[in-house]
């Protein structure tokens, strides 16, 4: 359960189908990060450098993973929701705050 890869993209990519068809041929997951560091870690992370993947996709994790850190997954029910931007911080407190009436 160790990460191999992150995309903002759907992988795998099946060239020869349908993108309806794709769910009926694997199985894909949806990425929720909580990640835990020791200080130490942290400043390693930070001082790594960049990668031509990470700089590509514009994910930290993928500098990560090439320079031999594990990221440990966990398959989970709970859904959640996406903030990578100021915009989905809005659309984020609308669904929650309508969630809570």
């Amino acid at each position: 359960m160790d990460a191999i890869c992150f995309s903002r993209s759907v992988i795998p990519f099946f060239r020869d189908a349908a993108s309806e068809e794709w769910n009926s041929r694997h199985s894909y997951f949806k990425h929720i990060g909580l990640y835990g560091y020791c200080a130490s870690t942290l400043r390693e992370l930070t001082a790594l450098p960049q990668t031509p993947l990470k700089l590509a996709e514009g994910l930290e994790q993928l500098r990560w993973i090439k320079y031999g850190y594990t990221i440990r997954c966990a398959v989970t029910p709970w859904e959640s929701i996406g903030i990578d931007t100021p915009g989905d911080i809005e659309r984020a407190m609308k669904t929650l705050g309508e969630e809570t009436l």
